[in-house]
């Protein structure tokens, strides 16, 4: 076990523990039969943007000068506004903290809906549970920062390597305002945190997500749209908030028709078009400057055939180039497939009425014949809003958790077949493949372990990465533990999606949400063995994020899988500083031969990925 010069640290030994589970952990299962507290409740007129406190840095930074947003012609729906600049000035105040200025709300109707939003925060529904408190949510680097102009970063250790010039773009929650009632760490607005490398130099950027709801609430000078995972918890307070959504609408604050989600989780290339990404909405593009820069270009809805939303979580064959996705949603059909040929265009939709009830499905995987879906027993229950005073989406105990196989390119559900899996709870896939001519496949992806601690709890959870085997004749399903550590935010080298896949990277939770490290899994070893065969701790008071790799010689098809490097941005809680990590892969400790010093901190958030030069100039 290593650890970085970043943070002193030794790792804790898990061997005895993991050859006393996975000694035992090879299951068969038949085939189915079927911030400070007076912010938060401050008067409306005083609501103002997040402006947090930061260290200043040692030295002033250099900033690029933003150029015009460039709409696209291919972008619909309602226009977004171009992000607003930051102002130049000459204050000694870290990039994060310099205040942009916003519209207060001025008119008589706006001071009466924020008054009784106020009301319903304070009297009918406070947050009183840590899991939407803001002052627990919102803490250390959980916390908002301001967006941050394009600014030169200082590479502290090492160089970084040419295969790196491109940008890595990581997305996560940043709350636009600072929460007057309950929050949920899902319930931020979307912002983009990205790295362009050019020549070995970096460049830091952070941009919000100019949604449709960013845009309005922006210019409003306040929230508007309650928070899907926060808002909506008893019957009273749902009641309450819904009505004062529709008196809002009725009054113009809003129009529905322009999407009211967020785009806050992840990101995907394809059809030579980059978009942000949230479930709760249709994607963004977007689009990085050759400064540096990141602008909206617009909500896409791929010429009208794009309804509501999409997975935040599209699998891209990268061999045909098409990109594969879904949604789903409270209504039949609960789940609807569909994919993007090469160029980007969407095919029809497939939807999959044998889904029965509504699910919470947060990502799926595919092969090079079949797409596979989980339904798990996290799901959206109206029920528990009327009568057990809760979220509408929450677990469920009796529900027997499966898998649907669907042919990858099917014209209906005709051929869907589903597997129950009991015990068997997944909210993010790793990769998936076919075996044995068609007839088998093999998935990876962390199970879930205390499902019901999932969206409010998360610290509880232990996600544990499991080897899948779904044999298409006999109906048997086989489970084999891969590891007993508490892994999640796994990734591959996306080369090998679709396909057999040798290495995994994954991010160790120390507890989730925080990651304190990284492990590289060999998933060719046999079963009840430990896969860790490399491991990377941050150290005391530091923590990561999801990591991704990128090969050196990503044109090379004669590479070796693991021939690249693991990336992922750090933050020192301790020293308050964060860092861009470079880790060798192919090494027995994940070694860092790069660092970058960040001339502020990125908080922590969801997915990324990393785009090259040549795909960024497409944009």
């Amino acid at each position: 076990m290593n650890s970085i010069g970043f943070c002193s640290a030794t790792d804790i030994n898990m061997e005895a523990f993991s050859s006393s589970f996975l000694s035992k952990a090879s299951i068969i299962i038949p085939k189915s039969t079927t911030t400070p507290p007076f912010l938060l409740y401050a008067h409306p007129l005083n609501i103002s943007s997040v402006r947090i406190e930061e260290k200043p840095p040692n030295k002033v930074t250099k900033t690029a000068t933003p150029t015009p947003t460039s709409n696209s012609k291919r972008s619909t729906s309602t226009p977004t506004p171009t992000p607003t600049p930051s102002p130049k000035s000459s204050s000694s105040l870290p990039p994060s903290t310099i205040p942009r200025r916003r519209a207060e709300p001025t008119t008589i109707s706006s001071i009466i809906f924020n008054s009784f939003d106020n009301f319903i925060n304070n009297f009918i529904d406070p947050p009183l549970k840590s899991s939407v408190d803001p002052k627990h949510v919102l803490s250390d680097n959980f916390a908002p920062v301001d967006e941050l102009p394009p600014t030169e970063c200082q590479v502290i250790q090492g160089s970084l390597p040419s295969c790196l010039d491109g940008a890595y773009i990581r997305n996560g929650p940043n709350p636009q305002y600072l929460p007057r009632g309950p929050y949920h760490l899902f319930d931020g607005d979307g912002m983009l945190h990205s790295i362009q490398i050019s020549q070995g130099k970096p460049i830091l950027c952070s941009r919000y997500v100019n949604t449709y709801k960013y845009a309005i609430e922006r210019d409003a000078g306040s929230p508007i749209l309650p928070n899907v995972f926060s808002g909506f918890n008893g019957l009273t307070a749902s009641a309450a908030r819904g009505a004062l959504s529709a008196a809002r609408f009725l009054a113009g604050q809003f129009n529905p028709v322009n999407g009211i989600g967020l785009a806050n989780t992840s990101l995907a290339f394809f059809g030579n078009r980059l978009y942000a990404l949230g479930e709760s909405d249709l994607p963004y593009a977007v689009r990085l400057t050759s400064n540096g820069d990141i602008e909206t270009v617009g909500r896409h809805d791929f010429d009208g055939k794009l309804f509501m939303s999409m997975t935040a979580h599209p699998k891209v064959d990268p061999e045909t180039g098409e990109a594969f996705a879904f949604r789903y949603g409270p209504m039949p059909p609960f789940l609807t497939y569909f994919y993007f040929d090469t160029n980007g265009r969407k095919l029809a939709d497939v939807p999959i009425f044998s889904m029965v009830r509504p699910s919470f499905l947060h990502d799926f995987a595919i092969t090079k014949k079949y797409a596979i879906f989980a339904d798990i027993q996290i799901g959206m229950n109206p029920m528990e809003i009327i009568f057990g005073g809760g979220s509408p989406v929450g677990s469920d105990s009796t529900k027997v958790p499966r898998l649907g196989i669907i042919p990858r390119y099917a014209k209906d559900e005709s051929q869907m077949r589903w597997f129950d899996v009991p015990g068997f709870n997944i909210i993010h896939a790793i990769n998936a493949w076919d075996e044995d001519d068609g007839n088998a496949i093999f998935m990876l992806a962390p199970n879930i372990l205390s499902v019901e601690h999932t969206l409010e709890r998360m610290d509880l959870v232990h996600a544990l990465v499991e080897k899948v085997r779904i044999d298409l004749r006999t109906g048997l399903v086989t489970r084999n533990p891969i590891s007993a550590r508490n892994l999640d935010f796994a990734v591959i080298n996306p080369a090998y999606v679709a396909k057999k896949n040798r290495y995994v990277y994954a991010a160790i939770g120390d507890p989730m949400p925080k990651i304190s490290g990284v492990v590289k899994l060999d998933v060719s070893k046999g079963e009840r063995q430990e896969c860790i065969v490399a491991t990377q701790m941050f150290g005391p008071g530091c923590y990561g994020g999801e990591p991704f790799f990128v090969a050196r010689e990503p044109d090379n098809p004669d590479s070796e899988e693991d021939d690249g490097y693991v990336v992922s941005y750090v933050h020192d809680e301790n020293a308050r500083e964060s860092k861009f990590l470079v880790m060798d892969a192919k090494s027995p400790n994940l070694d860092v031969v790069a660092a970058v010093k960040l001339p502020r901190r990125v908080p922590y958030g969801f997915h990324g990925l990393f785009v090259r030069q040549s795909d960024l100039d497409k944009l």
